[in-house]
């Protein structure tokens, strides 16, 4: 078997190790493997296809992993997550929606629902914003 493509079965095995990890460890090393078997497929020798690998993954692990890592963990105060992506949003009446009963409906998705204010109320059909979310209950104003 040619060496081009065992470096490739390489490169495939450790992606698929990644996907289990999910560390970007492993996904460095299968760059690696790809150097590797770019050597091989310039004809050069093992050893050659060697240092290929190690330096690549070196390189990759050392510069492109930590600020690949960076950028999936951090978040801009910008960014929500959760159910707080909701907050602003708007959502048609399916249940009357009262100060202490009420159910709206977000797409698919269906939220027991509250006025913001006393004494206001909101019927069956009416468009409706989404102003805060504590627990399982939306609390909604005039969209």
């Amino acid at each position: 078997m040619a060496a081009w493509v065992l470096w490739l079965i390489a490169a495939g095995l450790f992606t698929a190790g990644e996907v289990a990890s999910l560390d970007l460890v492993l996904l460095m090393l299968a760059g690696g493997a790809l150097g590797g078997m770019l050597v091989a497929l310039l004809g050069g020798a093992v050893v050659l296809q060697l240092v290929a690998f190690v330096v690549v993954s070196l390189g990759l692990l050392l510069v492109v992993r930590p600020v690949a890592k960076r950028h999936l963990t951090q978040r801009t105060p910008e960014q929500v997550d959760g159910v707080e992506v909701y907050v602003g949003r708007t959502a048609e009446v399916s249940e009357r929606v009262t100060g202490t009963s009420g159910q709206v409906r977000m797409g698919h998705d269906e939220w027991s629902a509250r006025t913001q204010l006393d004494g206001e109320a909101y019927d069956v059909g009416q468009v409706v914003r989404i102003v805060q979310i504590e627990g399982p209950i939306a609390y909604v104003s005039r969209a």
